[in-house]
């Protein structure tokens, strides 16, 4: 299945059509996502775009249209990596309003967020925006119940397996770095510590099949 980020690459430049007209495609992200009562273009989608995508890519949803509802959906991350969700607040802090999009990285100078989202100058687009207005960033969840493959999982292993279980001992408050899905010494300590929490587990820093049934228990309770 493809990343959060490579759906919405390739959305690129999807914008809205002038007028009473909609486009297309805008309202058959709005249908797929479950909003058919979105019927014009002119409405704002950028959660409705981030809707769609993370359904695409297999993730949790918001279910509403309000760019702010993302800050209650997956779990909080104080650095960011390219694919997790970036909300900002907009006219006001204390309102409603808001802009959701998918995090790209920082400006050279720190002060400029880039993001990958829908009504971005009424389109899907790549833009910046200040860090002063930024709420929070977020990395979603897999929909439903959280699984692993049965696959036994080392130092050197390599793929989406491992993005998946750097991703989950992150839920839990381990370190195990940048979820690259290379399966590096930092994954392997995290993974120690975690094993380290339970008395019935080898620390061995195996992603084995006793540690893999632990882990999800604790993630779907």
């Amino acid at each position: 299945m493809k990343t959060l980020l490579q759906i919405a690459m390739q959305e690129l430049g999807v914008k809205e059509v002038p007028g009473k007209e909609a486009n297309p495609q805008i309202l058959h992200y709005a249908k797929e996502a479950g909003f058919p009562g979105y019927t014009s273009d002119e409405s704002a989608w950028c959660s409705l775009f981030m809707n769609w995508v993370a359904q695409e890519a297999g993730l949790e949803k918001s279910g509403s249209l309000a760019a702010r509802s993302w800050l209650n959906k997956g779990f909080s991350v104080s650095i960011p990596e390219p694919g997790d969700v970036v909300v900002f607040w907009r006219v006001s802090r204390e309102s409603w309003e808001g802009h959701v999009g998918i995090f790209l990285g920082f400006s050279s100078d720190g002060k400029r967020i880039y993001c990958l989202g829908g009504n971005q100058g009424n389109q899907v687009s790549i833009s910046g925006r200040s860090t002063e207005y930024l709420l929070g960033f977020r990395r979603l969840r897999a929909a439903g119940k959280t699984m692993f493959s049965g696959k036994t999982l080392k130092k050197g292993h390599t793929g989406t397996e491992v993005v998946s279980l750097q991703d989950a001992l992150k839920q839990l408050g381990y370190n195990p770095g940048t979820s690259d899905g290379i399966f590096g010494p930092k994954t392997e300590q995290a993974l120690k510590d975690f094993q380290a929490s339970d008395l019935t587990l080898a620390i061995n820093g195996v992603f084995d099949k006793p540690t893999r049934e632990l882990l999800a228990k604790l993630l779907n309770q």
